[in-house]
């Protein structure tokens, strides 16, 4: 069993910042690709960024020169941090990796999802 948890949402002015984080936990080989989606009222999930195992990143648009995902390998944790803010980043934020487990197989897992809401 693998679990993401991740934390750091909140409320937030435009143009501020915050940080998220998503550990994983459990019966984990190796995590591959690691990722933040994203889920705003009335619209289907989109992909925020991710990251390889090695560090290659790839952003959407919307975010890019704002957004920075970054990993801790020896934590098993990644982070998206987000600068300069807009309403239109509110959303629920959900992390997603793929993970070889000590089992034998692969799946990705998801956390729970965290809230963030840009709002003055």
């Amino acid at each position: 069993q693998v679990q993401l948890v991740e934390s750091g949402g909140g409320l937030v002015q435009p143009g501020g910042s915050l940080r998220l984080s998503c550990a994983a936990s459990g019966s984990i080989f190796s995590i591959n690709a690691m990722a933040w989606y994203r889920q705003a009222p009335g619209k289907q999930r989109e992909l925020v960024a991710g990251i390889t195992s090695g560090g290659t990143t790839a952003y959407t648009d919307s975010v890019k020169g704002r957004f920075t995902i970054f990993r801790d390998n020896a934590k098993n944790t990644t982070y998206l941090q987000m600068n300069s803010l807009k309403p239109e980043d509110t959303a629920v934020y959900y992390c997603n990796a793929g993970v070889s487990t000590l089992r034998g197989y692969e799946a990705r897992y998801w956390g729970q999802g965290t809230q963030v809401t840009v709002s003055s």
